[in-house]
């Protein structure tokens, strides 16, 4: 690490105003320490940002220096002294605060009040002549009363401050009860405005210098003032007059006369002046104004190195610069600003990490290595030096030309020592990884990348090989999609010596397959040198050592291959994910295949590398792992063999620029009828299992070097390909699936049926299966399902199958499955019957199915095959009719609601739409509690009768509602009982069941009833009795008006007008005599009721219930019949 760089602690730190706290016994009196940790702990951010120390009175403070009264000989030795910060944060207080145990009802009082103001004495006397401010704090065991109330308080208050010599704002007063946090609160906010008065002061008397100094030979006073005032600001909390201050101090550091003795130091205090005014900029939430300042640092002193032989120092400090803005701008993202992807924090850890490698370059170039450590004491003053910046041999010297010139050689000398004794590549690698993290956070994954690949190299500088193995391992993917060839090829070289000093062998075959390949961008006497060194490891023997490796990593190499070789190793190499010299394509020569035949495979495989390979084992594998065994070829003839030729069951030396197509045949099982057989994976194993063996794997059928995993298929370029199999290999497309199909059915199935089904009855359908093989079959059995989809799942629960019988018992048996019908001989026949039963009327799709078992030679191989045939069947189902049910009055007229105890008729019609006749049974009513017939029981009126289509069958009931609290209410349900005729007329069907909803009528309470009782005709001028009778329905006494109209078609006696009283429920009878005078349909004389109770409302109801014609006939002549 380069001394001169680093940011001091003191710097970096938020400066807060100093509070000194005496007299307190924090480690004997309890007390005292509650009152210390009130001050201490638990400092939330709203409290005022002080620091306080505990000291004693005595305590001997930081000296006072005398003052200048005159800059007019004095030369400054430097800028900023390095114990000047460090001295005002934590040495020199800003307040120190007395605590002394005194209430005012203290009995000895002026003993107390002589001793603490002794104490006082004591404080100022240590602070010698300093501005700092003196408080005094009485600590007290009662609260105090209110300003005003105690006199003896306020007298012994002014003559403890006349004694102390302190001012009555000086004199606190801090009671120990419950509620101290909040008396220290209090007290705080007092002493941040003293320490706030006491930093003003001393920037005051700092800035009343400037008349006093002059440019020529004070230009360092004028930057190390302005740094003092903004400083004195900061531990001010005036951050804005800091800032301000800071600026003009840079400004005056620009102005400075620079060379190569002092430009160390002016780049230091540069720096640090530069790393508040970004810091505060930031705080001010002024991002634009943070970086512009930080661009135009860096511009101006990226060109100004001081001593060329200490170049790597500049290197160093211009790494710092990066790394501590870049860890500012990412606080202030993380106390909520906004970055973008152009412009965060990773950039600059990136330019960090980018000068410190130049460090080390410079280092590598300018530092020789040296055995014995310089025996110079320079060194180890690099800690004592009195300014920053400076070098420990020439401390206070501003001259253009070093003071000794061989002291300046030998600390020249001292410092590239130490510089060599830095591992450079433990700075790198953690700046790397925060651009890293920055790079991803912001979505930039090339950037993300390339930083990755500089880590790895930086690991394996520094010798952890394993850490860069893993990182490289992790962006080669991304650069084989991409098609970076020079970049993997570097990345892929780095990593072979990564696997090699690290002895891992995965990772040594892993990247030799792709560095042997034709895709690598290296010369063909390596990639034969790599392929050499991967048939020794998968040997077991140990490879040849990486060109470019130092000397002592490699001779501990050795001894990490012995370590991994002394146990076989069998490990798989997933080849999806690379990009190797070995391609290999699978497919099924047919899509699919019949269950008796015979399934072929082919599998394809080619070589890019400069020298014929031998592979061990070639294995294809399904998802069913019952067919593995069948799909395997064997080539024992070693990693050694020479030439193709005969093998044991396979020859896999394969020569590059040939392909090899080998055939694999099988027969598919019983239980993959039906299903899918589908490769998972291709494996070529490479090497012995007994010592070192490679499980080369391709999923599914394999494919190109360059194609990407299921569903990451890339549009790819023009790639190369070897001349003599381009047009084979091209046409050989993978086919990873096949379908086993069941052996075609010899057996007839036939579904007969009358279409289309009725809604709710037993539809008869009639199977016939008919066996037309030449062997008997066994395991015949028949299936009738609905098919399986979010649509059949509600067809399932209204479709109901029952076999043989017509049944249903509530319960829904929407599939038949499994029915066994034993072995069918050579053309036996088989007949089944199968009721359905549609509980709602629609489409449905119904599948017959018949499986068996034959037994056939396939090539003299018997085999039993399981055959099915299947028919669709597709019924419609509809309603077999319609009922329309009208509500009527006893004069045929429709009504929407009935009256109470009164009868009133329903007429249910029913009308048929199917196209079959359709024979009913009978047909029944059920009435709620409240309704009855008007006849003691129901008789059903269509019992017995056949309806074709398009024919109706109505009934008429009189029923009548009794009275009830509900104003409306449902009637009940008609019922028919029916049935579909036969063309036969025999029928061995059940009989069903349709019930339909009758209607709802409001239930209407009328308070008499009035009824007439006349002939069916009348005739002219022939007497018509009439009898009107009125009953009273209401539990109260009635008292009723009756009145007659006269009528020009009747002459009539009777009352015309009559006044009655009607008991609760008795009746009243009117008789008229009518003479009718015309003939025709006549209309009756009115009856008009009017009740005392319910005047003018009756009428109208009473007319509806009264028939308001009748039929007259005419005089007839007699007719004389002739003899």
């Amino acid at each position: 690490m380069s001394w001169a760089s680093e940011l001091p602690q003191e710097l970096l730190c938020r400066p807060m105003g100093l509070v000194t706290l005496t007299g307190l016994d924090i480690k004997y009196n309890a007390i005292h320490k509650l009152i210390w940790d009130s001050f201490c702990n638990n400092r939330r951010p709203d409290r005022v940002p002080l620091k306080f120390q505990v000291q004693l009175g005595d305590h001997d403070y930081p000296k006072s220096k005398a003052k200048r009264t005159s800059y007019e000989w004095y030369i400054p030795k430097g800028i900023l002294k390095k114990s000047w910060m460090s001295k005002h944060i934590s040495l020199v207080p800003a307040v120190v605060v007395v605590f002394f145990d005194l209430d005012w009802d203290e009995t000895m009082w002026k003993e107390k009040q002589i001793t603490c103001a002794s104490v006082v004495e004591v404080v100022r006397n240590t602070l010698q002549g300093r501005g700092t401010k003196v408080a005094v704090v009485l600590i007290q065991k009662n609260a105090p009363l209110p300003p005003g109330e105690d006199v003896i308080a306020a007298e012994r208050a002014a003559s403890l401050c006349s004694a102390c010599d302190i001012s009555a704002k000086s004199l606190y007063v801090l009671p120990h009860t419950d509620h101290l946090i909040g008396y220290t609160i209090r007290l705080e906010n007092a002493f941040y405005e003293l320490a706030q008065s006491y930093y003003h002061t001393e920037a005051r008397k700092v800035k009343s210098h400037k008349d006093f100094l002059n440019k020529t030979t004070h230009q360092l006073l004028y930057v190390r003032h302005q740094i003092k005032i903004a400083f004195y600001n900061e531990l001010k909390q005036d951050t804005h007059t800091a800032l301000k201050h800071y600026k003009q101090a840079y400004g005056h550091i620009l102005d400075l006369r620079m060379y190569d003795t002092n430009m160390l130091e002016i780049k230091v205090i540069g720096g640090f002046v530069n790393y508040k005014l970004c810091r505060l900029s930031f705080q001010h939430n002024a991002p634009l104004d943070a970086i512009a300042q930080f661009r135009k640092h860096i511009d101006f002193f990226k060109s100004k190195p001081s001593i060329i032989d200490l170049a790597f120092e500049h290197s160093a400090w211009m790494s710092k610069q990066f790394h501590v803005f870049g860890d500012l701008f990412d606080e202030a993202i993380k106390l909520g600003l906004t970055a973008i992807q152009t412009q965060h924090p990773g950039f600059y850890y990136q330019q960090a990490a980018n000068h410190s490698i130049s460090r080390k370059q410079l280092c590598q170039g300018l530092c020789k290595p040296s055995v014995d450590e310089p025996q110079h004491d320079m060194v180890e003053r690099l800690a004592k030096l009195e300014y920053y910046g400076q070098r420990p041999w020439r401390q206070g010297h501003q001259s253009i030309d070093p003071p000794d010139a061989q002291k300046e050689k030998e600390g020249i000398a001292a410092l590239q020592y130490l510089e060599t004794q830095v591992d450079h590549s433990w700075i790198i690698i953690p700046l790397l990884s925060s651009a890293v993290a920055q790079f991803k956070k912001y979505k930039s994954p090339r950037m993300k990348r390339s930083l990755m690949v500089h880590m790895g190299e930086e690991y394996f500088h520094a010798k952890d090989y394993g850490k860069a193995l893993m990182l490289l391992n992790k962006v080669m993917w991304d650069y084989r999609i991409e098609r970076w060839w020079p970049l993997l090829t570097s990345i892929l070289n780095l990593s072979l010596k990564c696997a090699y000093l690290t002895g891992k062998v995965q990772d040594y075959v892993t990247n030799s397959l792709e560095l042997i390949g034709q895709y690598c961008q290296s010369s063909t006497d390596e990639k034969t040198r790599r392929q050499t060194n991967m048939i020794k490891v998968l040997s077991n023997d140990i490879p040849e050592p990486e060109p470019g490796l130092l000397p002592a990593s490699v001779d501990t190499a050795p001894n990490e291959w012995l370590k991994s070789q002394k146990e076989p190793i069998i490990f798989t190499v997933e080849m999806q994910s690379l990009v190797p010299f070995v391609e290999c394509k699978a497919r099924f020569v047919d899509d699919t295949v019949s269950a008796d035949s015979k399934i072929t495979l082919e599998v394809c495989l080619r070589v890019a590398c400069p020298l014929p390979i031998q592979f061990s084992k070639l294995s294809v594998l399904f998802n069913n792992q019952s067919y593995n065994h069948h799909c395997e070829m064997i080539d024992t003839r070693g990693m050694n063999a020479a030439s193709e030729g005969p093998a044991d069951s396979g020859d896999l030396y394969l020569v590059p620029g040939k392909l090899k197509v080998y055939t694999l045949t099988f027969l598919p099982l019983k239980e993959d009828v039906g299903a899918q057989i589908e490769i998972s994976s291709v494996a070529l194993e490479l090497g012995s299992q007994s010592k070192c063996c490679a499980v080369l794997r391709w999923l599914g059928g394999g494919g190109d070097a360059l194609s990407s995993p299921p569903g990451q298929q890339l549009v790819l370029g023009k790639k190369p390909i070897l001349a003599d199999d381009k047009v084979e290999w091209e046409e050989f497309n993978v086919s990873s699936v096949i379908r086993v199909v069941p052996r075609q059915a010899k057996l007839d199935l036939t579904v007969d049926h009358k279409a289309p089904s009725l809604l709710n009855e037993f539809y008869e359908v009639t199977i016939t299966i008919v066996n037309k093989e030449e062997k008997t079959t066994s395991g015949v059995s028949l299936s009738i399902k609905q098919p399986d989809s979010e649509e059949a799942s509600a067809q399932d629960q209204t479709t109901h199958l029952s076999l043989d019988t017509p049944t249903y018992g509530n319960n829904v048996v929407s599939n038949l499955t499994g029915i066994a019908l034993g072995q069918l001989e050579p053309g036996q026949k088989v007949v089944k019957h199968v009721y359905l039963k549609c509980l709602q009327s629609g489409i449905r799709t119904l599948f017959v199915k018949v499986y068996y078992n034959v037994d056939v030679s396939v090539k003299n191989q018997p085999i039993t095959c399981v055959c099915e045939k299947e028919e669709v069947l597709t019924i419609t189902t509809i309603t077999p009719f319609e009922v329309s049910i009208k509500l009527q009055s006893m004069k045929f007229e429709p009504i929407d609601a009935a009256h109470a105890e009164e009868p009133f008729l329903l007429m249910p019609e029913i009308g048929c739409t199917s196209p079959w006749p359709v024979e009913i049974k009978t047909s029944n009513i059920q009435l709620t509690d409240v309704v009855r017939t008007s006849c003691d029981r129901f008789v059903s009126q269509i019992e017995g009768i056949y309806l074709k289509k398009s024919e109706c069958a109505a009934e008429c009931l009189s029923l009548i509602a009794m009275a009830c609290v509900q104003p409306s209410l449902s009637l009940g349900t008609y019922t028919v009982f029916w049935r579909r005729k036969c063309e036969d007329g025999v029928s061995d069907l059940p009989f069903v069941m349709t019930s339909f909803p009758l209607p709802t009528i409001n239930i209407e309470h009328i308070p008499i009833y009035v009824t007439l009782e006349l002939p069916a005709f009348g005739s002219v001028k022939t007497l018509l009795p009439l009898c009107y009778s009125i009953k009273n329905c209401t539990p109260y006494l009635q008292e009723v008006e009756v009145t007659m109209d006269a009528s020009d078609s009747f002459m009539f006696a009777g009352n015309k007008q009559v006044h009655f009283r009607l008991l609760p429920g008795s009746d009243y009878q009117l008789w008229y005599n009518l003479f009718p005078l015309i003939a025709g349909q006549v209309g009756l004389p009115k009856l008009h009721v009017n009740m005392l109770r319910y005047p003018g409302t009756m009428d109208e109801v009473v007319q509806k219930m009264l028939p308001n014609s009748i039929f007259i006939k005419p005089i007839g002549k007699s007719l004389v019949m002739p003899a």
